[in-house]
């Protein structure tokens, strides 16, 4: 029979990575990373977060074995340990919008009200199929170019007012981003539609696309 010192070891490993999941920073970036690999510099522009700490919260991540580094030159990049880390972050987040009733509350005082029409991905395949609508991917071009779904357009959220006509006139518009979470898409659509443009969001961003096998293409060689 095993010792009681022999299981404590095994249950303290499982808890060494819930323990650095318990940080929202570290969560951010985990959800960052999930689009692809991102410098260093590139994670704390885009968590809000200084470079020192950011580099700091990213050790502890790889000390825990959920990410990895590389060095290229001056700048070291960091990607997800493998696909099970992208959906441990996703179970995560299902988890606590089905069992914890703020975590609704809170969903909902950051993306906004339920304004915006959500196309889930079964008919968006379809639709695609059929050349009806046009996907637009509105996150930053990094991520875009780590992987975006097949055929999407790209025009960053900050961007797209100025570059509306780009956009054809006689598709409906589905716009996506990082995932379930995401506020870009929610403000994109609503965007669209003051400057009379059809157009939804897609209900499920890369992140999802990518956890269900669908195909995503990558600009990066």
């Amino acid at each position: 029979m095993a010792d009681r010192a022999a299981k404590d070891a095994l249950y303290t490993e499982f808890a060494a990575v819930g323990k650095v999941l318990g940080n929202p920073a570290r969560l951010e970036l985990l959800d960052l990373l999930a689009q692809g690999p991102r410098s260093v510099d590139e994670l704390a522009t885009a968590a809000a977060l200084g470079v020192s700490t950011c580099s700091a919260h990213l050790q502890t991540l790889r000390g825990a074995g959920l990410v990895r580094s590389r060095r290229d030159g001056k700048r070291i990049f960091y990607s997800l340990a493998g696909d099970d880390v992208a959906e441990l972050w996703d179970t995560l987040r299902r988890v606590a919008q089905r069992h914890r009733p703020h975590t609704e509350l809170a969903r909902r005082a950051y993306l906004g009200p339920d304004d915006t029409t959500a196309v889930d991905t079964e008919e968006l395949l379809h639709r695609l199929a059929t050349g009806e609508v046009v996907l637009l991917d509105v996150r930053p071009a990094a991520e875009y170019a780590a992987g975006h779904l097949p055929g999407a357009l790209h025009v960053p959220l900050d961007e797209l007012t100025e570059r509306l006509a780009e956009l054809p006139a006689d598709r409906e518009i589905v716009a996506y981003c990082r995932g379930r979470y995401c506020v870009l898409a929610h403000d994109a659509v609503r965007l669209l539609r003051t400057h009379g443009v059809p157009a939804r969001r897609a209900a499920d961003g890369v992140l999802e696309w990518r956890l269900a096998g669908l195909p995503v293409d990558s600009d990066v060689a």
